[in-house]
């Protein structure tokens, strides 16, 4: 495997908070991979400090196999992205995407090929002329897009360039810039703390927490197989189960997560549970079900198939709750999630996360 980018034990501290704990990390050449995690916990620092807009404390920060970690942001082969877009009010659309050519004394000619081309590819061949304030924001955002890959750099780097866009649009434009990833063919690296956006696009997932790596995988690795209670409760929600209750549902006294959607309503199965139904949310698509078993609680979902109309279960009525112990998966630890404490531990605490 090519690497694209490598950190070595790399720290770097702003006064008494350490926002990157001796990372290590390894990025494939061509990989769309998303540093994922809560504000506060290291991943844009890690995004800047492959910029070259920090520089470790210690460690190494390699980029193709060299060594850049006192490089300044002008001499690596990366670009990068930001959340607002920060484009040139001044400027038309082409002569915003072709700064950067333009301050490397590229060939005028060269220049305005490679900008009809950087256009082209982000869908916005007739909008050249146009100022930033002319466009929506999915085009300011093209717009950033375009000026980035126009010199074609070896690693993008993303600093959650969708935030500032509506849910739809946000959507959609998850879908795109995944494909334009493939059509161009280097390496993106996406900062961000939505977890949709993270499992939608990614080849791969660093989860951050506290300046620190919890857990590297695919997509379905990290959601499926989270390695402990602070993956699972902060990449979707999911009920930790432990000790008595733990140790009958699975035979072992440990820590396990289930997904709500591995949970099954009102039949009973390898592992069951009965309990007390406490919340009923309905969310469209479908409803979700807080169950309150023996002062615990655990969270169910089920798919609306029906019509929104009918309610199968009433608040305060007695529930069964049922899953497979395959969907159980036994955690490495009980790491405190993010918002609050695992669902169903034995805690004194008790929140979904």
């Amino acid at each position: 495997m090519k690497e694209a980018v490598r950190f070595e034990a790399v720290t770097k501290a702003f006064g008494a908070v350490t926002a990157a704990d001796k990372v290590d990390l390894t990025i494939a050449d061509g990989e769309f991979f998303s540093m994922l995690g809560p504000s506060g916990s290291g991943k844009t620092t890690c995004l800047r400090l492959m910029a070259g807009f920090e520089t470790p404390d210690s460690g190494r920060i390699m980029l193709n196999g060299e060594d850049v970690s006192t490089l300044p942001p002008n001499a690596r082969d990366v670009n990068t992205v930001f959340q607002d877009y920060a484009l040139f009010p001044h400027m038309n659309v082409a002569e915003n995407v072709g700064y950067g050519l333009m301050v490397k004394k590229t060939p005028e000619a060269e220049r305005r090929e490679r900008v009809h081309e950087a256009l082209a590819l982000v869908h916005l061949e007739g909008l050249a002329e146009r100022r930033p304030s002319q466009l929506s924001g999915g085009q300011r955002q093209r717009v950033a897009l375009a000026r980035a890959l126009v010199n074609r750099p070896a690693v993008l780097l993303l600093d959650e360039p969708l935030g500032a866009l509506d849910l739809k649009l946000r959507q959609a434009m998850q879908t795109e810039l995944k494909n334009l990833q493939r059509q161009v063919g280097i390496t993106f690296v996406f900062v961000t703390h939505d977890q949709e956006e993270a499992l939608t696009m990614s080849d791969r997932i660093a989860v951050f927490n506290h300046g620190r790596i919890e857990q590297v995988g695919t997509p379905s690795e990290v959601y499926e197989s989270p390695r402990n209670a602070f993956v699972a409760g902060f990449v979707g929600t999911s009920n930790v189960i432990s000790g008595a209750l733990a140790l009958r549902l699975t035979g072992e006294d440990a820590t396990f997560t289930v997904r709500p959607e591995k949970i099954a309503i009102g039949v009973e199965g390898e592992c069951t549970v009965r309990g007390v139904l406490v919340e009923t949310v309905y969310l469209g698509m479908y409803t979700r079900y807080r169950v309150d078993v023996d002062g615990r609680s655990l969270v169910a979902v089920a798919q609306n198939r029906a019509s929104a109309l009918s309610e199968d279960h009433e608040t305060g009525e007695e529930i069964t709750l049922s899953w497979e112990k395959d969907s159980c998966r036994r955690l490495a630890d009980t790491t405190p999630v993010a918002s609050g404490v695992a669902i169903g531990s034995d805690q004194e605490e008790d929140m979904t996360v």
